[in-house]
């Protein structure tokens, strides 16, 4: 794994990028949030892909929840394991022995072949203890309730891990997201001093509505809208009602800059390192 983390990184330009001058309400610099982890890179929600995600200069490291049948959180992002897995069926069928047992990175390999590398075979799903275990307070954490109404608890059990991590007091630490505004709206009830961000599907990116934003603003600290469906007129419609916005999920570096141009707070990305550069390059000139 280390020979792995030293050939890809060696590419990269090492130095600090001081934080932008932004219109956010929640942070002083454009959030690069690494989605998945740098999951461009190396397979999704495995602890590798999140160390990549820090080591290519990712503010946050983001993280979806599943849960399984014996009520353990997992970082994985589909419901069910066929995708990222060598297992099958429902997350929630699953016991977390269960789940321990399969391969969650030789997938990578078989549909990214120009990407392969021996030290994805045989890597485990990682459950969010673990990784609070692995990364601690020295890391960010953009964390994501998965389908929230298949599991009952769930954001009780999250904040509780959370709290059993002293993951608490300074908040920029931790900005918790979810499409369900029920999920969120329960956080909020149970501590409306966590920042929490409304993702918003595709569908409903391009008409979201002033009184819809107004709600918003009410519990959460900003949107994650999807790019594609989103105007420069929609990004400057958020801000003014003091949200920030994080559109998902950007790759291209043109759209990178034309998003930024547009002037929003932050952006995910499968490729934190092109986003890295990208604000770089904004900030001495392209």
């Amino acid at each position: 794994m280390k020979k792995f983390l030293s050939i890809i990184l060696i590419t990269l330009f090492v130095s600090t990028v001081v934080g932008q001058a932004t219109a956010s309400a929640f942070s002083e610099k454009i959030l690069n949030v690494a989605h998945r982890g740098a999951s461009g890179h190396a397979p999704e929600h495995t602890i590798l892909s999140y160390e990549l995600g820090e080591k290519m200069k990712g503010d946050y490291i983001e993280i979806d929840l599943q849960m399984t049948k014996d009520g353990v959180l997992i970082a994985m992002h589909d419901e069910t394991l066929d995708r990222t897995t060598d297992g099958s069926g429902h997350v929630k069928d699953h016991t977390i022995d269960e789940i321990k047992q399969l391969d969650a990175g030789s997938w990578f390999n078989e549909r990214n072949p120009e990407k392969a590398s021996e030290d994805f075979v045989g890597l485990t799903v990682p459950t969010l203890e673990e990784i609070f275990i692995e990364f601690g307070k020295s890391t960010k954490y953009y964390i994501e309730t998965k389908s929230p109404e298949v599991y009952p608890g769930m954001e009780e059990e999250l904040l509780r891990l959370l709290n059993k991590y002293g993951l608490t007091g300074k908040h920029d630490r931790v900005l918790l997201q979810s499409f369900s505004q029920e999920s969120l709206q329960i956080i909020h009830e149970l501590d409306p001093s966590w920042p929490l961000v409304q993702l918003i599907r595709a569908a409903d990116s391009d008409n979201i509505t002033d009184e819809q934003l107004e709600e918003i603003s009410t519990y959460a600290i900003g949107v994650g809208p999807n790019h594609t469906r989103i105007s420069e007129e929609d990004v400057a419609r958020v801000l003014q009602y003091d949200l920030d916005i994080h559109p998902y999920t950007v790759n291209n570096p043109e759209v990178m800059h034309e998003l930024l141009d547009w002037g929003v707070t932050g952006l995910f990305t499968d490729y934190p390192d092109v986003l890295w550069n990208v604000l770089k390059e904004r900030q001495t000139g392209r």
